[in-house]
């Protein structure tokens, strides 16, 4: 992988926070979150176990590390909505992924156990993302660990972003080894 490292551990870009948020924009954020479990459950249903030990950049997480990643990633937003939307301005709990990233759960399990999880938080989560009005998508969370203020309309657009960096990175793992 000579690629900078920078590119690689971003291959899609960091998220861009300023992007103007418009209610088509929103949808189109919704949707990428909808088809999110389809399309990681396509770029992973022919890989080996030997091939789900694929790294997508040097000391980088496995694609098996990825796809339970996303899944707790995932529950931890979905939560976090629910919270914002059901109390005045929670602090949300921040949670050590690289740590969790080391748990036997994401060395010794099937990827396949956390297609199921992320599969039912997304059903569930992209009927909730449909249901929000106006003020509601306006409604917030702090997270003390950037010790910054969330809208939910914005938390939107970032696990969008989040989807599709996730896949990039799958699809790194898989471009990068597949040329030996």
């Amino acid at each position: 992988m000579s690629q900078p490292l920078e590119e690689l551990k971003y291959p899609i870009g960091q998220y861009d926070p300023t992007i103007e948020i418009s209610n088509e924009q929103i949808q189109n954020w919704i949707s990428v979150i909808e088809k999110f479990p389809e399309k990681l459950a396509d770029a992973i249903k022919d890989l080996t176990e030997e091939q789900l030990k694929w790294a997508y950049r040097p000391n980088g997480w496995s694609i098996n590390q990825v796809v339970h990643h996303c899944a707790d990633s995932h529950m931890n937003s979905f939560i976090r909505f629910k919270l914002a939307l059901t109390e005045e301005q929670p602090i949300i709990k921040p949670y050590a992924e690289d740590r969790w990233a080391q748990q036997a759960d994401y060395l010794d399990v099937s990827p396949k156990e956390s297609l199921k999880i992320i599969d039912g938080v997304h059903a569930r989560w992209t009927v909730l993302l449909k249901s929000l009005n106006a003020s509601q998508l306006d409604r917030t969370f702090m997270h003390p660990e950037h010790r910054k203020i969330f809208a939910l309309e914005e938390v939107i657009g970032l696990y969008a972003w989040h989807c599709n960096h996730h896949l990039a990175h799958i699809e790194q793992a898989i471009n990068y080894n597949n040329r030996f």
